[in-house]
């Protein structure tokens, strides 16, 4: 699914439940060693598919130990981003010299919990929100509000390394076909904090299957 949102330059692997083979570098496995269950099946999974990923680009894998912030550190020469939700995990990896940064994000297609949606959006963001949901009610447009929100801010942070809150960016929907099977199309952020001479991104969004899939690739 995944694939679906990104240009050919990104390779994309991706998973709907914990492969009994999915394996980790000892490194990433000393990380979580003291994590609960749940935690140490999405992390595992989460990295299996930035391996895979890695393979699929022509580019041995290597331990991805978590840096600042609980990113993954990619390797010099690649950049990429890894999410994970209940019955989905997935990642993508480009060459930096093709790609500045990606960002990813999956979600369960299901409302946000009461009180969220006014944490994580702007005013005009939830009249925007409010009318796409009367035009196409089958699309849950907060949960995707909020799943391109981290996308944004995945794609942001390996360019900048400073903290984007969910107010210092301004969402638009170009929603697809709501009468299709599934719902799809794409999305402007407008930034309200500069660095790097970032002033927005553009990415695409699926909703299929009870997920909600959101990515953005910033070129190089």
């Amino acid at each position: 699914m995944i694939e679906e949102l990104l240009p050919a330059e990104v390779a994309t692997a991706e998973t709907f439940d914990d492969p009994p083979e999915a394996r980790l570098f000892e490194a990433e496995a000393a990380e979580i060693a003291k994590a609960v269950t749940k935690r140490r099946l999405e992390f595992t999974s989460g990295r299996w598919c930035a391996h895979r990923a890695m393979r699929e680009l022509g580019v041995p894998p290597v331990a991805l130990p978590r840096g600042e912030r609980g990113a993954p550190v990619w390797p010099p020469g690649l950049v990429g981003s890894i999410t994970h939700c209940a019955g989905y995990r997935g990642a993508a990896v480009a060459r930096d010299g093709e790609v500045r940064s990606v960002g990813i994000d999956a979600e369960p297609h299901q409302p946000l919990p009461e009180g969220v949606l006014e944490v994580v959006s702007r005013p005009e963001e939830r009249e925007h929100v409010a009318e796409l949901g009367e035009r196409e009610p089958g699309t849950r447009w907060d949960r995707l509000l909020f799943s391109c929100k981290e996308s944004v801010y995945k794609t942001w942070y390996p360019i900048t390394g400073e903290w984007l809150g969910f107010e210092d960016a301004t969402l638009e929907f170009a929603p697809g076909d709501g009468a299709a099977r599934f719902a799809t199309g794409t999305f402007t952020a407008r930034l309200h904090k500069t660095a790097a001479g970032l002033t927005g991104f553009t990415g695409r969004w699926l909703v299929r299957d009870g997920l909600v899939l959101s990515a953005i690739a910033e070129r190089a």
